[in-house]
């Protein structure tokens, strides 16, 4: 097995690739040690071929697959596709286009809450799946041949998983479904991270809004300097940190240096003078200006039952639709259906989402209907 190590083989491969309906496409990379993700590898198949693309090769332009990716004739096929678009979305400037991501079909198509990639292959290739390369470190050199042939499986078995989950959606006529999913995937908002809000990462107890206030300053402060180092998070100070140096709100460097796990190295350095910057903007900010904690969604006295007939509702209208619940609307969600109604600003109020599942939901909490019983099963009934 020969890996794509040079610019002209590459291009030739992606001007053969173009001509096709699809193809699907994966990814290997390290992020262990980084902030942003290293792209390692790069798989590609059509119906005919498939290639696995070495994105550390000296000298490799991978133009060319950039130029595929943006190939509006090419429908570019993926399994879980989020990380691997965060990479793309980096790299290229912007996201590949058009796109079908397989898990989000096999949720639509009955495969449960987490259509694993395994179970999708065994259960529509009868093929198995050999993940013992999946932890191996991509970016050595050279790639042993278990971990090619690894990669490559991927986008083979994916060939088949696509066509026949597409068959299925023809069937069950979901595939517009599956379309308002990926325009979601697709959406530039999705991968844009505001640093302000990197705080709402960070598990705490403290609801006051000065904390919120200092804690939010100092992981924004933490995000931007981990992307400046190109580092993970917590390589930079740790989380539990940043909540201890919040609570305390040290205002001198011999205050900050007694935190816990931070050190005095780092106190007295040029960061250490940067999280007090951050420390006293938090301070500064006005009252009213600080962060408040998510409301609570209290439901009144009453309405656990409804609560509990909304989930049997739920739980009805997937297997009705064969459509995994995850995928309609999670506890929360129906909590506030039930508590608000109309008014509450969940997904299953909206879209495909709503046809199946959120409009009845509005009904039987209003009393409008009723869910009845017999030996076929449940249904509603109107009163």
């Amino acid at each position: 097995m020969v890996v794509i190590c040079d610019t002209p083989t590459l291009t030739d491969i992606c001007r053969r690739l173009s001509e096709t309906e699809f193809v699907t496409v994966d990814t290997e990379f390290m992020r262990e040690r980084t902030y942003w993700a290293r792209l390692c590898l790069v798989q590609v198949a059509g119906p005919n071929e498939s290639h696995a693309i070495d994105a550390l090769a000296e000298g490799i332009d991978l133009t060319p697959l950039f130029e595929l990716l943006d190939n509006p004739k090419v429908l570019k096929v993926f399994h879980a596709a989020r990380q691997d678009l965060e990479i793309f979305n980096c790299l290229m400037g912007h996201l590949p286009a058009p796109l079908f991501d397989t898990q989000v079909a096999a949720m639509v198509c009955g495969f449960g809450e987490s259509a694993g990639y395994e179970t999708l292959v065994t259960k529509l290739t009868k093929a198995t799946v050999d993940k013992g390369s999946r932890f191996t470190d991509w970016s050595l050199r050279p790639l042993s041949e278990r971990q090619i042939k690894y990669a490559l499986a991927d986008v083979i078995h994916l060939r088949e998983v696509y066509e026949k989950l597409r068959k299925r959606l023809h069937t069950n006529g979901n595939a517009s479904w599956v379309d308002e999913e990926m325009a979601t995937l697709t959406a530039a908002k999705t991968y844009a991270f505001d640093p302000a809000l990197a705080y709402r990462r960070i598990k705490t107890r403290s609801i006051s809004p000065r904390f919120l206030s200092v804690l939010r300053e100092l992981a924004a402060w933490r995000e931007r300097e981990a992307q400046r180092l190109d580092l993970p998070r917590n390589r930079v100070v740790r989380d539990e940190a940043l909540a201890e140096i919040a609570h305390q709100m040290p205002q001198t460097v011999e205050e900050l240096a007694r935190t816990r796990s931070l050190g005095r190295k780092l106190a007295e350095d040029e960061r250490g003078t940067q999280i007090l910057a951050a420390i006293a903007a938090g301070m500064a900010l006005p009252e009213a200006d600080c962060p408040r904690p998510p409301p609570r969604v209290d439901l009144p006295r009453g309405l656990g039952p409804v609560v509990d007939l909304l989930k049997v509702l739920l739980k009805m209208k997937c297997e009705q639709f064969d459509v995994a619940q995850k995928l309609i609307a999670s506890s929360s969600d129906i909590d506030q259906i039930a508590a608000f109604g109309e008014d509450a600003d969940v997904p299953a109020l909206h879209g495909w989402r709503r046809e199946v599942f959120g409009e009845v939901a509005l009904k039987l909490s209003a009393g409008a209907i009723a869910l009845a019983a017999d030996r076929k099963g449940l249904r509603t009934v109107p009163l």
